[in-house]
């Protein structure tokens, strides 16, 4: 592909189920965000539709899900070293596998970083995918599954400082209230405790290694101190994340994006953005999944890696006028479709390029 040399090239992987019509849409709310700025965006799409679960599921047996699953995992950590050796600074991705996507992120030491702020209060939460039950293999004998698992000093150092860089950066005057692990620590012999206090005494910090049900209980207890850097494993934060979102968060699972930073060396500098939803098989082809998340995702982009200073701050006063308006998915109680959703963002965005629609089509009929 031939492009302008001085032009971001972002990179976009789709999995199957709503992810082809999501694509759509990040293309679409990119394209329109950069439009008629220096150095236009090129998207760069992964050749391969990689497998959802649930398309997983139709394969005949358990040994051609493996050998699909291991295939996906290799195609999409080829893909992401690609883009980073040829300078690419950001993937989107709709959902995938997540078999497949955690053989990943154990290979390129991935955290999934969300900032969550509510009554005047903001909590970073890290999580730590590189490490423990959801990373590892498995080896099947008749009737039975043994899934081995790591965890590693230097990987549990790499995600702690790394936490550290990302708060001083979100928090610029450097101030962070709380350092808080919330990890099974007490399935690990005292290595994981041993680990952190050393880490604590090298870097100066002070940091609190609490048991996941602690935490549940201090939070429910004494709510969210301010400026709380919160890293966990991901055993806990996988589920806890939506719940963090809910209490702690200012919208919904199905609105949101977030990102996933890769620590392997090679990869420095490239980011990942995802939907936190999933690939929601079941509505699949019918042009009723909510784009929110994907939209928001798309202005991250353009403001972060394309140069659209604004985009983000821009693409939120639209969405605001779309929810004065009524306008959305039947998720959100709404009853308009995908499409019409983005003709009515760009339009309310008034940005070049962008649909006009005088009255954004209902689900099933105008």
């Amino acid at each position: 592909m031939t492009h302008d040399p001085n032009a971001p090239v972002i990179g976009l992987a789709v999995g199957r189920g709503t992810g082809p019509e999501l694509a759509d849409v990040f293309e679409r709310v990119l394209g329109a965000l950069t439009a008629g700025h220096p150095g236009t965006v090129t998207i760069e799409r992964s050749p391969r539709l990689y497998h959802s679960y649930h398309s997983l599921r139709g394969e005949p047996d358990i040994a051609r899900i493996r050998e699909l699953t291991a295939a996906d995992a290799d195609h999409y950590e080829r893909f992401c070293r690609t883009r980073a050796e040829r300078g690419t600074t950001a993937i989107f991705r709709t959902a995938v596998n997540a078999q497949s996507l955690y053989l990943v992120r154990e290979r390129l030491r991935a955290v999934k970083v969300d900032l969550l702020g509510a009554d005047g209060h903001s909590l970073l939460l890290v999580r730590d995918q590189a490490q423990g039950f959801y990373t590892g293999e498995n080896a099947h004998t008749p009737g039975e599954i043994t899934r081995t698992m790591t965890f590693g000093r230097e990987i549990t150092g790499n995600v702690v400082r790394y936490a550290l860089r990302r708060a001083r950066q979100e928090w610029p005057d450097g101030r962070i209230g709380r350092i808080v692990m919330a990890y099974k620590f007490h399935l690990l012999d005292g290595a994981l405790d041993a680990w952190v206090s050393e880490l604590a005494e090298e870097l100066g910090v002070e940091i609190g290694l609490f048991q996941p049900d602690t935490v549940n209980r201090n939070l429910i207890t004494h709510g969210l101190p301010d400026r709380t850097l919160l890293i966990a494993g991901n055993e806990w934060a996988d589920i806890m994340h939506v719940m963090l979102l809910d209490r702690f968060g200012s919208d919904r699972q199905e609105n949101r994006c977030t990102e996933n930073v890769f620590l392997d060396p090679a990869l420095a500098g490239l980011t990942e953005y995802q939907t936190v939803h999933g690939s929601a098989d079941d509505i699949a082809g019918r042009g009723l999944v909510n784009p929110v998340a994907t939209i928001r995702a798309a202005a991250r982009v353009a403001e972060g890696h394309a140069g659209r200073t604004g985009a983000v701050e821009a693409v939120e006063k639209a969405l605001l006028i779309l929810e004065e308006r009524g306008i959305s998915t039947p998720d959100l109680g709404g009853r308009h479709s995908t499409t019409a959703v983005v003709d009515a963002l760009l339009d309310a965005l008034d940005t070049p390029g962008a649909g006009t629609p005088a009255d954004p089509a209902l689900v099933g009929g105008s």
